[in-house]
């Protein structure tokens, strides 16, 4: 959802649109439709993917490159995210409220898909050491 509203928000006319944004100095305009772009991207992959690694894996790498721009804005003293631009704008909704939504999502990502992937080591790392215990009770009933 926030991929869309970045790639619709990119074709408003909101000032703060062609103001570049602060850490690339690319106008929010074209950064809305990049971001929005390999949001929907990455959306379409989980979606269709199978593989629960690669979810998880591309969900882990999204997240932590928000997080880490979050961080990045913040030591530059910046004002709250305009993340959604112009919508916030049309859902009556105020940029700290629409800020505060964004960084509880955020946090979700990041649990979820980190947890996700703790969860897939931890289990493979279970399944190795199952193997080498049969291995072991084979070549001792081997002997």
């Amino acid at each position: 959802m926030t991929a869309v509203a970045k790639i619709i928000s990119g074709f408003g006319h909101a000032h703060v649109l062609e103001y570049p944004e602060p850490i690339s100095s690319i106008p929010f305009k074209y950064i809305f439709w990049i971001i929005g772009i390999v949001e929907l991207t990455l959306a379409l992959i989980c979606f269709f993917s199978r593989r629960v690694n690669v979810q998880a894996g591309l969900l882990a790498w999204l997240a932590t490159t928000f997080a880490a721009y979050r961080l990045a804005l913040l030591w530059l003293n910046q004002k709250p995210c305009r993340c959604l631009g112009s919508l916030t704008d049309a859902l009556h909704i105020s940029p700290t409220i629409a800020d505060n939504v964004m960084k509880s999502v955020l946090a979700y990502l990041l649990i979820g898909s980190y947890g996700i992937l703790f969860h897939q080591w931890w289990k493979r790392k279970a399944e190795g050491r199952m193997q080498n215990d049969e291995v072991k009770s084979e070549s001792r009933i081997d002997s």
